[in-house]
């Protein structure tokens, strides 16, 4: 089977379960695309997180960064139209780490600058672009012509927030002082 098919030279593409080709520009295929860039960059996270030995609710950073991608897999099969349901207890899941990061790292004040360690720093940026797969998908489900689940819209919501609580605890474990901005 080979890599590619010719037929969206054109600029259109399939998604599930639909018997016309849509525009790659599309609402949907800008959530598809976004979700497999969150995806593709976690990659990158996951990767790097296999360096650290720090774990959250006994699981290993990497293995906590592998489940999202499995979950964002279920995301964007619900958003190109396939019948799949993100489980409520996935957003549980990711609560309950973010509550036991937390745990470990001082109160939020201020805003703080990204970097720090260099996971630290991929997990901000993994954060910027899952906001923006979030903004992706509310605009398809604002189309009404696919029905995003509210769970699926809970998942993406906790997705970013889990991205900085473990940003903000890599650096805490690392013991490197968060720094906020000056704005001078």
């Amino acid at each position: 089977m080979a890599l590619f098919t010719g037929k969206g030279d054109g600029g259109t593409t399939k998604t599930y379960g639909c018997d016309q080709r849509v525009s790659k520009s599309s609402a949907i295929a800008e959530a598809l695309g976004s979700l497999d860039e969150i995806n593709s960059f976690l990659g990158i996270v996951k990767v790097t997180a296999t360096t650290t030995s720090f774990t959250v609710v006994q699981k290993k950073v990497s293995v906590i960064v592998h489940n999202l991608q499995q979950t964002l897999f279920m995301v964007q099969a619900q958003v190109a139209g396939f019948p799949m349901e993100i489980p409520a207890s996935k957003v549980k899941e990711l609560e309950e780490i973010i509550v036991a990061c937390e745990q470990e790292l001082p109160p939020i004040k201020n805003f703080f600058i990204s970097g720090g360690t260099e996971l630290a720093a991929l997990f901000d940026i993994s954060r910027t672009i899952a906001r923006r797969a979030e903004r992706r998908v509310v605009a398809v489900a604002e189309e009404k012509k696919i029905t995003i689940e509210a769970t699926t819209l809970a998942f993406l919501n906790r997705l970013s927030s889990i991205l900085y609580a473990l940003a903000r605890l890599s650096n805490h474990k690392a013991g490197i002082s968060e720094e906020s901005p000056t704005y001078t």
